[in-house]
């Protein structure tokens, strides 16, 4: 078997292929990729192709794991945060994705923090509830892993790309700031505009991507539109925090993705056909006015009252969304709108009405801001409640372009497009952190966001990419293939996180440099990172094995990926208090074993 340098086995899965092959190819200077993995390649085998199928006894030993070193830390803290017995179910990702409602396109087991959604602020995520024993308030969050016996031909996923017009989604940045000093909403509504432009422009350039994938060209739109974005934002920083303001965190918003959305709606899905009734019971959520981007500039006197105030309508959504999540089964069909939209009402009209009294004691009052009080359950993505006309304002409301929206996840199964059979739950979810074999760790900060692996190897290229599946009593190999366990093995996805930080920032552009794996053979940060409790998320599943030999189950995935096994990933929100880190830490560098 051919292998890579860290000795991880070469994948022979179609997407994988055609994803190393797009690499190539656009290196190269040839053809593009014009096609994705065909699920079940038109036969009665499974849902997917069996050649994404290994048996785990056919993986060589590929895990290497550094030896200890005088000065290591060799201790293991481990979490009990559950297996989503809960069921939060949710196709938004915080983290590479914030603010961008379903971005993920694919459905995600949530564990640990009960009110995260795409929009929730620090205070957000440090307020809510957890399924952690601990107290441990972080998220933890992967694709779900589904069984499904339906057959997807080759040529119906060849032909929803050929349909397809992939398009450049983004942040919006608006819906994000805090207040804007009234000397600062001119400058920043340029800057916003221009945020837009630059968003049409490079959705300009994808025109000539209809119908194929390109990875290097979308890599070159990407990181285009990021350096522009980038300086924009921190344009809008600087402008408000010259004018009396405070503007931090905006460095989330920086990063643009490349979507195949409307391959996923073109895909045909007999099971996809349940009613809106059942969306709503399958991912709850609550839908309110955005206020943030209505607001018009702020008296100086002001910001720091309005801010809390924003804030606080940050609260009150969350403890929404958490008690959707707790409460559900309870009450009659009335229960949400008596239990949780009428109080919810109440309390952002008072909140509501205490921004206008703010700026009104220093400017003009602004007017209508009682019409954003209004919330629903579950309205379509892109189409959030707006009732009532909007106060004065010189803030721009034009959103900028975004894919196609998909529907919610739908039906008892919480399907999407091209997502489609039955989830198949946790058996077992193994959260740890783990040491350095050549250092002592730092605490990690709170609110620090990291994610593993690429969901998007095949439409981004590999090199972020890692395997991560195995069975149990494999601990020595790990697969970018679905495995094929012995009898009474199960199944088992690994997910390491980088293990070193840059000491500096919570996030960084494109969620990824801000931290870094330590070297494979030595374990050692790369210079001017310090190690941290690099986290393990070991998640396993007992799935029938006449179900993995037909090759039945597979990952939730990006339409491009057709369930590529490579592109499995995992993403984390570090909210654990300074105490608890400080345990962690402990425990890790003194080399003991603790909970």
């Amino acid at each position: 078997m051919n292998r890579r340098k860290n000795g991880t086995p070469l994948v022979r899965s179609r997407p994988a292929r055609l994803a190393m092959a797009a690499v190539v190819l656009a290196a190269s200077g040839a053809l593009t990729v014009t096609f994705v993995s065909s699920g079940g390649k038109g036969t009665a085998d499974a849902a997917t192709s069996l050649d994404q199928f290994v048996k785990i006894e056919d993986v060589a030993p590929n895990v290497q794991n550094p030896k200890p070193a005088a000065g290591g830390s060799t201790g293991r803290f481990t979490v009990d945060c559950g297996t989503n017995g809960n069921g939060k179910f949710s196709p938004d990702n915080p983290v590479a994705q914030p603010g961008i409602r379903n971005g993920a396109e694919h459905v995600h087991d949530f564990v640990g923090n009960l009110a995260i959604t795409a929009n929730s602020s620090d205070a957000d995520l440090d307020a809510s509830g957890t399924t952690c024993r601990n107290g441990d308030k972080s998220s933890y969050f992967w694709p779900v892993v589904r069984i499904d016996k339906a057959v997807r031909s080759g040529d119906q996923v060849q032909q929803a790309l050929a349909q397809t017009q992939p398009m450049v989604v983004c942040p919006s940045v608006g819906r994000r700031l805090r207040a804007v000093p009234t000397g600062a909403r001119a400058t920043v509504d340029r800057l916003l505009a221009e945020l837009d432009r630059q968003q049409a422009a490079a959705n300009q350039r994808m025109t000539g991507s209809r119908g194929r994938i390109d990875a290097a060209f979308n890599r070159q739109v990407i990181d285009s539109l990021r350096t522009r974005r980038a300086a924009m934002i921190k344009e809008i920083s600087r402008t408000v925090t010259a004018a009396g303001g405070n503007q931090p965190g905006l460095v989330s918003l920086v990063e643009c993705d490349i979507s195949y959305d409307d391959m996923h709606a073109r895909m045909p899905g007999a099971t996809h056909r349940a009613s809106v009734r059942a969306a709503q019971a399958a991912n709850p959520r609550i839908q309110c006015p955005t206020v943030r981007d209505k607001l018009p500039g702020v008296p100086a006197g002001a910001l720091a009252e309005v801010n809390r105030n924003l804030d606080e309508l940050d609260r009150q959504i969350s403890e929404a969304n958490e008690r959707l999540v707790t409460s559900r089964g309870q009450g009659g069909p009335a229960f949400v709108d008596n239990a949780i939209l009428g109080p919810l009402r109440a309390k952002r009209t008072a909140v509501l009405d205490r921004i206008a009294i703010a700026i009104g004691r220093q400017a003009a009052r602004p007017q209508g801001l009682d019409a954003f009080a209004a919330c629903t359950l579950d309205q379509a993505p892109g189409n959030p409640a707006t009732p009532g006309t909007a106060p004065t304002s010189t803030a721009p409301t034009t959103a900028a372009p975004t894919a196609t929206a998909l529907p919610d996840p739908q039906g008892p199964d919480f399907e999407l497009p091209g997502n489609t059979g039955g989830i198949v739950r946790p058996a077992q979810v193994l959260i740890e952190y783990r040491g350095n074999p050549v250092s002592t760790v730092v605490p990690m900060p709170k609110f620090l966001r990291a994610l593993t692996g690429d969901a998007k190897p095949t439409s981004r290229g590999p090199a972020n990419a890692r395997a991560t599946w195995s069975c149990s009593g494999f601990a020595d190999r790990l697969s970018d293939r679905y495995p094929i366990c012995p009898a009474g093995s199960q199944v088992q996805r690994v997910h390491d996180f980088p293990g070193c930080w840059d000491g500096r920032n919570i996030d960084s552009d494109n969620h990824r440099n801000h931290v870094a794996f330590a070297d494979r053979a030595t374990g050692a940060c790369p210079q001017g990172f310090r190690a941290i409790p690099q986290l393990r998320i070991t998640v396993a599943y007992d799935i029938a094995r006449d179900v993995q030999v037909r090759g039945q189950y597979a990952l939730d995935s990006f339409p491009e990926e057709n369930h590529n096994p490579f592109s499995d990933h995992n993403d984390f929100v570090n909210v654990n208090s300074a105490q608890t880190m400080q345990r962690i830490v402990t425990c890790i560098n003194k080399g003991r074993n603790c909970s």
